[in-house]
């Protein structure tokens, strides 16, 4: 699955916390928004690490998934490039 993931975090300790873990999951694409190519058990096991490390009364964490049909439909204008995961060396 694809998803589009935001945060917003006001304690700077937590950011850092969260920034790390999403980092390992996917591609930071602008200052609190991460794109995200998971299975269902990583998505499962990103959403329990993160519940575990958010404020729920402080902290915001969304998740937007885009089916197949509409990720060709992306649009950017500057910012960083995507990675191109589909390339393997061996």
């Amino acid at each position: 699955m694809f998803l589009v993931i935001s945060y917003d975090i006001p304690e700077d300790k937590r950011r850092t916390k969260i920034h790390k873990i999403l980092k390992s999951y996917g591609q930071w694409m602008q200052f609190s928004v991460f794109e995200c190519e998971l299975t269902d058990a990583q998505y499962a096991k990103l959403r329990s690490r993160l519940s575990r490390l958010i404020k729920p009364d402080e902290d915001s964490i969304r998740f937007y998934s885009l089916c197949a049909c509409c990720q060709p439909k992306i649009e950017r204008i500057g910012g960083e490039q995507v990675r191109d995961n589909t390339i393997f060396f061996a």
